[in-house]
């Protein structure tokens, strides 16, 4: 009896030290880079969802972090290396089961403020050195860049981060900043002139015979804007033109003929004329030949039409399992399966995301919203050009949290179903009665 109940143990002790270890924000990669820039290490409360395998229940700690780049005094237009380091984790190996090496990948982002604003996602690499019973847990560090698109101060913070542990099995650890944001970290000043064009054009092909199609996507263009899609000659234009409309995210795509034997190139543009502020492009683009009809014959055309990005789901409640009174615990059940179709055909991928309401009970009763969490999944239909990935396992609350999402890419789109486990966490002594809670998902 004793050797068959041993290995399982052992088993359990070691995942519930790896999510120990997650939520401790340490456990991996070697010394933290030097910097590289003045900056400095803050501290801020960090909220941590080990995996519900695990057994174990959110962790609020304090995680120390300190932000550098390569470069303090950019020019408009300069890319950036940021090194996102957690200096002191939160927690040490509290047991005497020592943690192997390298199984541990961190992903996180740092958010982006003053001249400009947004979130840069930054990764490290799947390399720690062995952590012994009871020890400490060393740093890491997470690498990434931005282009600097104005002038003025730009504030680093570190932002919310997420542990992928392959020991025993693959899991994820997300852990958020508690009353974002945290801490300014570092502060790059940059220098140059006004804006940078980001606007970028892609193609289908790169040649063609005279009269074929060319599919042309287009991103971080004005939302809204009128686009020209032309062919080009050097600097003239030549006599290949269509027209597009920049959707709400500035991304779009058109077809174009190419029948000018004379076109080199194809370009996107804003407004009535070419402007390489305001465009994207040439791209270079071969007429081959061809096109001619032969005597008797008949040219057959048709048109692939762009559709919409779309979802719809298998109901609209959920009934969760019940819980007692006094012991209160895990109310659980199945989300309802959503279908996304997204039949757009442009470079665009797409985010679900959900938020929810408090819970509603009799007499004024409430359950917190934070008290839901969710494992997400997600599956892709076979001949889906983009993969669907399934968001973090972890709380949903109030301010929502992502079901799945799929990237941008050359060529997107498919169909795909998305579900998630439902898990409401209901405090002991809660008043007796039926509660009621709104999730709303939102598809971007």
């Amino acid at each position: 009896m004793r050797r068959s109940t041993e290995p399982r143990r052992r088993w359990a002790a070691a995942l519930g030290i790896t999510a120990l270890v997650v939520t401790g924000g340490g456990l991996l990669g070697g010394p933290a880079q030097a910097a590289a820039t003045a900056s400095v290490a803050v501290d801020f409360p960090t909220h941590c969802i080990p995996p519900p395998i695990a057994g174990i229940p959110p962790i609020d700690g304090t995680t120390t972090a300190q932000i550098t780049v390569d470069n303090a005094t950019p020019q408009v237009g300069d890319t950036v290396a940021v090194t996102y380091t957690v200096v002191v984790p939160a927690a040490s190996n509290p047991v005497d089961l020592a943690l192997p090496a390298d199984i541990m990948t961190p992903t996180g982002k740092v958010t982006l403020g003053g001249a400009q604003s947004g979130d840069l996602t930054v990764a490290g690499p799947k390399k720690n050195p062995p952590v012994p019973g009871k020890g400490a847990f060393p740093s890491f560090s997470m690498t990434g860049t931005f282009t600097v698109t104005a002038p003025g101060a730009i504030t680093l913070s570190p932002g919310d981060y997420n542990i992928h542990t392959s020991y025993i099995m693959e899991l994820d650890t997300p852990c958020t900043v508690t009353g974002p944001p945290a801490p300014v970290s570092e502060t790059v000043v940059a220098t140059g002139g006004g804006q940078v064009n980001e606007r970028a054009v892609q193609l289908s092909a790169a040649s063609g015979q005279a009269g074929d199609e060319v599919t042309v996507t287009g991103t971080k263009f004005t939302p809204g804007a009128g686009i020209t899609v032309a062919g080009r000659d050097g600097d003239a234009q030549t006599g290949d033109t269509t027209t597009a409309t920049a959707d709400g995210s500035g991304a779009f795509t058109a077809r174009l003929a190419v029948s000018d034997p004379d076109t080199t190139g194809i370009v996107a543009y804003e407004g009535g004329a070419w402007d390489a502020e305001k465009g994207a492009g040439p791209l270079a683009y071969t007429v081959t030949g061809g096109g001619e009809i032969p005597d008797g014959s008949q040219q057959l055309t048709t048109t692939v039409r762009a559709g919409t990005l779309s979802m719809t789901q298998a109901g609209d409640s959920v009934q969760l399992s019940g819980v007692d009174f006094g012991r209160g615990g895990a109310s659980t059940g199945d989300l309802r399966t959503v279908t996304v179709e997204d039949f757009r055909g442009g470079p665009a991928g797409w985010s679900l995301t959900g938020k929810v309401t408090d819970f509603k009970g009799p007499g004024g009763a409430r359950i917190s919203a934070d008290a839901l969490g969710w494992t997400p999944s997600c599956a892709t239909k076979p001949g889906s050009p983009s993969t669907c990935a399934a968001g973090s396992a972890g709380a949903v609350g109030s301010a929502g949290a992502t079901l799945a999402s799929t990237p941008d890419g050359a060529a997107t789109g498919g169909e795909f179903t998305v579900d998630a486990g439902l898990s409401l966490d209901v405090p002991a002594f809660t008043g007796a009665g039926s509660y009621a809670g709104v999730l709303t998902l939102t598809l971007t």
